[in-house]
């Protein structure tokens, strides 16, 4: 049994390492904490078909990580993601063919599963623009905190597309409601950070120079509590959207049992008991 286990542990990796090309990432020194910033600040941070590409694959790698525990999600220069670039995605995506149009809004989706799958909660970190696809990463994010002067648009419509990106129809409702995401959605309005606190979008707002300071805190402290029982939390926020009240009660039940069976949940009570501060490791 311990052969089995140390096999399987054996096939995760490190990720400190990891040197993306088209956005940047910084490890804190016991590796938990895995900032990734979208770095073009000249141009308000916009995605292109290769940062699609690369964030995707980074975050599906997550799953196999040995270290990183929980990551941080911002921009550089003030601004989060301005969406896709205009000269770089929107003007090919004008010439292209309807199977090459279907293989990218099929990668762009895969970027939201992946951030949805991944154990690590996310916590985006948002100030200044926050529009279109960057709209959307701050959206399929675990957590997000924002600046007063964040401007969230989910502005498809503004360029003739539907509002139904990237799972935007399915996710944003769950999280502000129908009725506001259904007018973000149809006219593509920037939302207010203060509208976004109050409709629950954001946890919580902070002050520019505080933002990051405050996203890596709340990230610390998911990594250093119970990693593993968040991880579960997370894949249960997910999968119990499809589900009736049964099938997700008895869900909970086999996911609280499977934590049970932890260490940490054992190692947790006797902290309590001794009245001191518990080490959760994962197992």
């Amino acid at each position: 049994m311990t052969e089995d286990r140390a096999d399987m542990r054996g096939s995760l990796k490190p990720m400190a390492k990891t040197t993306p090309r088209h956005f940047r990432l910084d490890i804190d020194a016991d590796g938990r904490v895995g900032t990734v910033r979208l770095n073009r600040p000249e141009r308000k941070n916009p995605l292109t078909f290769e940062s699609y590409a690369e964030l995707r694959d980074f975050f599906r790698g997550l799953s196999h990580a040995s270290d990183i525990r929980a990551v941080v999600l911002t921009g550089e220069g003030g601004n989060f993601c301005s969406g896709g670039d205009v000269f770089e995605i929107i003007e090919p995506l004008t010439r292209m063919a309807m199977p090459d149009l279907l293989a990218f809004t099929r990668m762009t989706g895969d970027l939201v599963k992946a951030m949805r799958h991944c154990p690590q909660p996310i916590v985006a970190a948002v100030d200044g623009v926050c529009a279109g696809a960057g709209a959307i990463l701050a959206m399929a994010s675990d957590l997000r905190l924002a600046t007063p002067e964040a401007k969230t648009a989910f502005l498809f419509t503004r360029v003739g597309l539907a509002g139904a990106d990237m799972g935007a129809c399915g996710i944003l409702p769950r999280i502000i409601g129908q009725g506001r995401a259904a007018e973000l959605l149809y006219t593509g309005r920037s939302m207010s950070a203060n509208e976004g606190a109050a409709w629950g979008f954001w946890n919580a707002l902070h002050a520019s120079d505080r933002l990051e300071a405050e996203a890596t805190a709340l990230a610390r402290s998911l990594a250093d509590g119970p990693w593993f029982a968040h991880s579960m939390t997370k894949t249960m926020l997910n999968q119990e959207w499809a589900m009736g009240v049964d099938e997700l009660i008895e869900s909970e039940a086999q996911a609280q049992a499977i934590c049970m069976a932890t260490g940490d949940f054992r190692r947790a009570f006797e902290a309590f008991a001794a009245k001191r501060r518990p080490q959760f490791e994962g197992n």
